[in-house]
């Protein structure tokens, strides 16, 4: 239900439209100064706003100029009993959606009513849209390594220089890309974008070089690759690792000789492409197994950017969380929710296998779910660091039917060291027996070296169950 404020002297005027607009099933407020009306702009959120324009302690023209100071798409719509073609004039430059003269048309009142509300949902959806679609999010953290990325990206983002990217899934590889684009100076040209791990190794070559008609049996046309697509831009190859030998061979003539030849083509094409690579994958390790080129590696690895894990810069947390709470909070039109220091040290202690892509979900997460401060008993409950569902031990008294995680005495610890080896220990032990103590498939499973996680498990002396 639209919420609607009446700013008008008399009380004629705003008995009136306030008995029409609630007929309407409009949630009306109405106020008769201008002052206290802006105080309640300010104080309450409302969708429309109907101002008279000659009022005792504040001129409705004044209004609408402070209001839309501090609430740019609040819609206006100003009316007066001596309205002329300059005053709408005014008005309307001064931000008002629309001008209605008393006493105002019973019909046409509705009309541009409902017609400024659209307009405001309009506003503020194309708003949210934008902000999505062209807006390369920055990268957060005031952590040293953090530091040295953005400085590596202000240096090699001006060159040609090809980048290779490391750094686990999910902990922001695309978004160095991004950057490095932006800063560039391809910034006007295309980013091509290319996931060679969503790619099926068939049709990888396809997809980068393009193919011509007929040849192969469901190439009924020709299709331009994405090196063509990039040309004069940037093309980001990301889990370059999980190319194909063979499509690897091609990539490298292309770096070596700015050529490319489509599938089935015979003739060669030049592009002026600057390649960004990334990957998750050890490529030396992959080197030495046969899975990768050497001479391709030394070829995209010109200058190298790791991206460490969110666990290895915790004191970044605080400020993603944040960011992310107020970013999620205005799409979803709510006011911004608070988190506790108390629930942003326990976000600090939780071992983040999925990085910042994990932390993002998890802060949607907090704000769905939780009251309007977020503590960190719902932490404790909404964060599932063990990937079985813990929401319904949030609400259901059931123990019988829900796993409930147990949340620890804080009091236990002497300082945050210690609850983070006590979040990573429960951790490491609960993918441990749901893989069966399987330890191979275990550092798969948890994104981490074999060698670290028998480490862990000697240091937290974790023994299999003989129950």
């Amino acid at each position: 239900m639209a919420k609607l404020l009446i700013i008008d002297d008399e009380r004629a005027i705003r008995s009136t439209l306030r008995e029409i607009l609630e007929y309407e099933n409009y949630d009306v407020d109405d106020i008769d100064n201008g002052v206290d009306g802006l105080e309640l702009i300010k104080k309450k959120k409302f969708d429309l706003v109907l101002c008279d324009i000659k009022m005792n302690k504040m001129d409705g023209m004044e209004v609408l100029e402070q209001a839309l100071a501090y609430s740019p798409d609040l819609p206006f719509i100003m009316i007066s009993g001596h309205g002329t073609v300059e005053t709408a004039i005014e008005a309307s430059k001064k931000g008002a959606f629309d001008f209605i003269s008393k006493p105002p048309d019973l019909n046409r009142l509705l009309i541009t009513v409902r017609n400024a509300l659209d307009r405001g949902t309009l506003v503020t959806e194309t708003k949210v849209l934008k902000r999505r679609a062209s807006k390369t999010r920055d990268i957060l953290g005031s952590s040293e390594s953090i530091g040295k990325i953005k400085e590596t990206i202000e240096r090699v983002a001006p060159t040609d220089a090809r980048v290779l990217i490391t750094g686990a899934n999910g902990s922001g590889k695309e978004l160095v890309a991004r950057w490095l684009h932006e800063k560039s100076n391809r910034a006007d040209s295309p980013l091509i974008e290319v996931n060679c791990a969503a790619i099926p190794s068939e049709l990888i070559e396809s997809e980068l070089f393009g193919h011509e008609k007929g040849s192969f049996t469901s190439a009924v046309k020709q299709r331009i690759g994405k090196f063509e697509l990039a040309n004069g831009g940037t093309l980001f190859l990301d889990e370059i690792g999980d190319m194909s030998l063979s499509a690897q061979a091609k990539v490298l003539r292309a770096l070596q000789e700015h050529k490319i030849s489509r599938v089935g083509g015979e003739k060669e094409l030049e592009v002026n492409v600057r390649v960004l690579a990334a990957t998750n994958k050890d490529l030396l390790k992959e080197i030495e197994d046969g899975n990768f080129r050497m001479d391709l590696y030394h070829r995209l690895n010109v200058i190298n950017i790791h991206v460490p894990h969110l666990t290895e810069r915790v004191e970044d947390i605080p400020e993603i969380a944040q960011n992310f709470l107020e970013e999620i909070c205005k799409d979803y039109g709510m006011p911004v929710k608070k988190i506790g220091d108390a629930a942003m040290a326990a976000l600090q202690a939780l071992p983040w296998t999925g990085n910042v892509r994990e932390l993002h979900n998890m802060i949607e997460r907090l704000i769905i779910l939780s009251d309007k401060a977020i503590t960190e008993h719902d932490v404790a409950a909404f964060a599932n660091p063990g990937g079985g569902t813990n929401i319904g031990a949030a609400h259901s008294s059931s123990a019988s039917t829900v796993t409930r995680t147990a949340t620890p005495n804080y009091d236990n610890f002497n300082n945050f060291q210690d609850y983070k080896d006590y979040a990573e220990k429960e951790f490491i032990k609960f993918k441990l027996e749901k893989n069966n103590w399987n330890v191979s498939k275990t550092a798969d499973d948890i994104d981490i070296q074999r060698s670290h996680l028998y480490s862990k498990i000697e240091k937290f002396g974790l023994k299999r169950s003989t129950e």
